[in-house]
C-alpha cells in the first residue's frame, strides 16, 4: 500500500461521508503576533484585553479569522487538495469565541456533489465543525470547491445540491456570553459612528490598499497549515502561478474594512461568499463595503450589522458586476457577513 496522501478526487465523494481531519492546533499568543503582522488588523476586542473586559470578556479573544483559518486548514487535505478553485460560503455562524491555548479541530460532513459538464472535474459541498479540547463546537459553515476528477472515466455520481439558506438569520447569531457594549470607549476603539449611524444601502470606500507579496501569502499559508497545491506548486497551475489563499484576501479586506467600519468588532455569521477572480502575488487589495441589514440583540448594547465587503485589485468602488450579469474581473471576493456593533 502507497504511504503517501495524494488527495481525495471528486469520484472519491459521496454524500453522507464523514471526514475527521487530522492535526488537532493548539493556539496562541503567536497566532494573534502573525496575523497582525501578516494583516493590518486593529479591531479593539481583539487587540486589547483591558478593552475586551470592559466589554464584558474574561480577555481578548482570537481574532475571528484565525479561528476561520485555523479550522479551514485543517480541512484541506482532504477536501480540497486536488482543487481547481474554492467557490463558495454559506450558513456560517462563530459558535464561542476562540481563547490563546484552546486546542482546535475539524470535522467534515459531505453534503452535495455535482460533476461539472466537461467531465474533467466537479463540484463537493461540505459542511464543517470545529471544535474545541472541550468538545464545543466554536465554528461551523457550508463550503463549495471544484475538484479534478483523478479517473476521468469514473461514471458521474447521481447530483445532488444541497439547500442553503441565502442569509444566517439574525435570531440564530451567537452573542459571546457576558458582551456588552454598554460602556464602550468610542476614543480607543478608533471611530465614532456606531449602529445607528449606519443606513441599509449605505456603500463606505475603505480607501487604503494593500498590495499582495508572495512571501507573505506563503507565510500565510502555511501558518494556516493549508495545503492546497494551487497555493504552492507552480505546475499545478497552467500559467504557472501560485494562487493566493482566499482566506488570505478575506482577512486582509476585512483588516481594510476597519477604515469605516472600526466598530464593527466581531464577525458572527458569513451569509455567503464568492471568491470572484483568481489573486495573484503583486496585485493590490482594496475593499468597500455595502451595508445590507441591521438588527437588534438581546445583549446589552449591541447590535448585529450585515455588510457586504467586496475586495478588488483595481477599479472604482462600488463596482460589482458587468452588464452580463457577471462579476467584473477585477473583482476578487463578495462576502456577506453578520457583525456585532455598539448601537
Amino acid at each position: 500500500m502507497a504511504k503517501t496522501n495524494s488527495g481525495r478526487f471528486f469520484e472519491d465523494y459521496s454524500v453522507g461521508d464523514v471526514l475527521t481531519h487530522a492535526v488537532p492546533r493548539t493556539v496562541g499568543a503567536g497566532e494573534r503576533a502573525l496575523y497582525h503582522a501578516l494583516y493590518p488588523a486593529r479591531h479593539a476586542l481583539y487587540s486589547s484585553d483591558t478593552f475586551a473586559q470592559a466589554s464584558g470578556l474574561a480577555a481578548s479573544p482570537l481574532d475571528d479569522m484565525i479561528a476561520f483559518h485555523t479550522v479551514f486548514g485543517k480541512t484541506v487535505p482532504d477536501v480540497s487538495l486536488n482543487a481547481v478553485a474554492n467557490l463558495g460560503y454559506a450558513e456560517g455562524r462563530w459558535l464561542k469565541p476562540v481563547w490563546p491555548g484552546d486546542t482546535l479541530t475539524s470535522e467534515s460532513e459531505v453534503i452535495g456533489v455535482k460533476q461539472n459538464s466537461n467531465g474533467k472535474s466537479g463540484v463537493v459541498y461540505v459542511r464543517t465543525t470545529g471544535r474545541n479540547q472541550h468538545g464545543e463546537a466554536v465554528l461551523e459553515y457550508v463550503r463549495w470547491v471544484m475538484v479534478r476528477k483523478g479517473n476521468l472515466d469514473a461514471p458521474a455520481p447521481e447530483t445532488v445540491i444541497p439547500e442553503l439558506n441565502k442569509v444566517v438569520p439574525a435570531g440564530t447569531l451567537t452573542v459571546p456570553e457576558g458582551l456588552t457594549f454598554e460602556n464602550y470607549d468610542f476614543d480607543l476603539a478608533g471611530e465614532p459612528h456606531r449602529w445607528g449611524d449606519y443606513e441599509v444601502g449605505e456603500q463606505i470606500d475603505h480607501v487604503d490598499g494593500v498590495t499582495i507579496e508572495e512571501a507573505e501569502h506563503m507565510i500565510a499559508t502555511r501558518l494556516w497549515q493549508n495545503t492546497a497545491k494551487v497555493h504552492f506548486d507552480t505546475s499545478a497551475r497552467p500559467d504557472g502561478t501560485r494562487l493566493i489563499y482566499g482566506g488570505h484576501v478575506i482577512s486582509m479586506a476585512r483588516a481594510l474594512s476597519f477604515n469605516g467600519l472600526a466598530n464593527a468588532q466581531m464577525v458572527v455569521g458569513l451569509n455567503a461568499g464568492a471568491h470572484a477572480n483568481p489573486c495573484l502575488a503583486g496585485d493590490t487589495v482594496r475593499a468597500w463595503s455595502e451595508v445590507l441589514d441591521k438588527a437588534e440583540t438581546a445583549a446589552p448594547g449591541v447590535g448585529a450589522i450585515r455588510l457586504r465587503l467586496v475586495a478588488t485589485k483595481g477599479g472604482a468602488p462600488f463596482q460589482l458586476r458587468g452588464e452580463d450579469g457577471k462579476y467584473l474581473p477585477e473583482v476578487l471576493l463578495d462576502l456577506d457577513y453578520w457583525a456585532l456593533m455598539p448601537m
